[in-house]
């Protein structure tokens, strides 16, 4: 039986490595790191199959997780050091020089956990849908999983991919949107509307669910039923709502801390609300 308390506990922790990583070099994108905190913890706490301690870039016979919106990766480096992949005191270099944690992903350091370098918006699906395939064509029962911003869907390689996906039948795929409304201009419907997400993706041949990204709950229970989806002859796209820089009061509601760090006082303040709970790095 999954326990939340101790997922939830984690995801607590990884709030606090967000925002001490982009504080210590005033640089980095916490807002939808911290939204996205209990997706992640959800992912490697309860849902891959991985082995941290013999990473290897074809994982096969493992699940795959691809980060499309790649300046998320303060909670991805977090998750990735708290669930075995490196020492958590490499947090402390996070966007350092020579640091194996930039601040979008990058291979040619090595960092374990990271597959592919990303950032570039728009091409995350295209390379989740390679890696599905080539499960296939090895006979791979394995799940290939991956998350977009909602301001990326405004870029048409994603359209590309997902008619692809659905007219290929690539159904060992587990995408999900972060839909929390903003993007770095503003929020997304005053950027360039993405109307009825829904029927879009189904329009485009995929089987659309919808979670609350903010409850660990509900993620676990929703990537459970994705699960569940996967070998019917359609790829899976998960709608998650959540809000950006959630569990740090003064960060939500806005799309202000999509890029920008805070200072020594807001430290402070978001520490606070987040109780350390498995030591700091």
């Amino acid at each position: 039986m999954t326990d939340i308390k101790s997922l939830e506990k984690l995801t607590t922790q990884v709030r606090r490595d967000i925002v001490r990583m982009v504080h210590a070099v005033n640089s980095g994108h916490p807002g939808g790191s911290l939204g996205c905190a209990e997706f992640f913890v959800a992912l490697y706490g309860e849902v891959l199959k991985y082995n941290p301690k013999k990473f290897t870039i074809d994982g096969k016979g493992e699940d795959l997780f691809f980060l499309s919106n790649g300046h998320i990766s303060p909670v991805w480096y977090s998750v990735l050091a708290r669930s075995g992949y490196f020492d958590v005191a490499e947090l402390k270099t996070f966007r350092k020089l020579n640091s194996r944690l930039q601040g979008h992903p990058t291979t040619h350091e090595g960092l374990p956990g990271i597959r592919v370098a990303s950032g570039s918006l728009g091409q995350g699906l295209s390379v989740a849908l390679g890696a599905a395939l080539a499960k296939k064509l090895n006979n791979d029962d394995r799940l290939v999983y991956s998350l977009h911003g909602d301001g990326e869907l405004q870029e048409g390689q994603i359209w590309e991919a997902a008619m692809y996906a659905a007219a290929n039948k690539v159904d060992n795929i587990i995408s999900t949107v972060d839909y929390n409304g903003r993007q770095i201009d503003g929020d997304v419907e005053d950027v360039l509307d993405l109307g009825d997400l829904d029927n879009k993706w189904t329009a485009f041949g995929w089987d659309v669910l919808h979670s609350d990204g903010n409850d660990m709950t509900d993620v676990l229970k929703t990537l459970a039923k994705a699960k569940e989806h996967t070998g019917k002859g359609k790829p899976i796209m998960i709608i998650m709502r959540t809000e950006m820089g959630h569990g740090v009061d003064y960060m939500m509601g806005s799309h202000s801390w999509h890029g920008v760090a805070p200072n020594d006082d807001q430290l402070e303040k978001a520490l606070a609300q987040n109780e350390e709970t498995l030591g700091d790095y």
